[in-house]
């Protein structure tokens, strides 16, 4: 992916996590800023990722590891969303 190609497709996922970030009242948001990747989760990443390093995956194993690869990501995106909303929120008040 280019460098362009990657900078436009962060800045369409910033807007659409930006949208859904605003939907989570206050709470919700320190919940969302809160959660922790589960280290059977974390331990199964950086096994996938070792046999990716050494390309070693079955295109099953790709196919997962993309997966959970995108799911982090997606979350570590909304929870600084959250972060920012909250710290607006504490501006205001």
């Amino acid at each position: 992916m280019t460098q362009h190609k990657t900078a436009q497709t962060a800045t369409v996922l910033d807007v659409l996590i930006g949208q859904l970030s605003r939907c989570l009242a206050a709470e919700s948001g320190r919940q969302v800023v809160e959660i922790r990747i589960d280290p059977a989760v974390w331990s199964r990443i950086e096994a996938l990722a070792e046999r990716e390093g050494d390309d070693l995956l079955t295109d099953q194993e790709r196919t997962e590891y993309r997966t959970l690869v995108n799911a982090s990501d997606f979350i570590v995106a909304l929870q600084n969303m959250a972060r920012r909303n909250l710290s607006r929120d504490i501006v205001r008040e």
